[in-house]
């Protein structure tokens, strides 16, 4: 299957650590409000099925307290929400916003398995205080470990770049 190449093509310097940190609060916030509402989702399914009053029991009882579906739920759409944007243009919201893009060297989207790979270690990067990041001021070709992991490349796209 032909790779799909994002615009516009150019060879594009590396993205620095400021702007990619700046890009992930951005969407860190987007991704805490799409996990309230998704909750919010499925506290009411759960509600509809098993009825209010036995919802605050089992609440009240500490039963409702990691919930294993929940969580997995969670990770799922997390997944799903960054999966969309790297493999469709490149992009999250917040990367927009900061003129950066996720892609391979030869300028295509990153596939669905690489998505997977970049989402994984970056949570690793995260639980190790943050050192995955921090790779890159390290990094000859400033890449973070999902970079590496992902062999891909997060780029900063010039600002007088018209997108479609």
């Amino acid at each position: 299957m032909p790779k799909h190449q994002l615009r516009p093509q150019g060879d594009f310097p590396t993205a620095g650590l400021i702007r990619r940190l700046a890009a992930l609060f951005y969407d860190f916030l987007l991704s805490v409000a799409l996990l309230m509402v998704v909750t919010l989702i499925y506290k009411g399914i759960q509600m509809s099925i098993i009825g209010e009053e036995r919802l605050r029991q089992l609440s009240d009882a500490g039963a409702l307290d990691g919930d294993p579906l929940l969580s997995t739920i969670l990770v799922m759409v997390l997944f799903g929400f960054f999966a969309k944007f790297w493999t469709h243009n490149g992009q999250t919201l917040g990367m927009q916003v900061w003129g950066l893009r996720i892609q391979n060297a030869d300028g295509s989207a990153i596939s669905l398995w690489q998505a997977l790979l970049r989402f994984v270690v970056s949570v690793g990067s995260w639980l190790c205080g943050g050192l995955g990041y921090l790779w890159l001021l390290w990094d000859k070709e400033k890449r973070t470990w999902h970079d590496i992991y992902s062999e891909s490349q997060v780029v900063q796209l010039p600002k007088n770049v018209h997108k479609k």
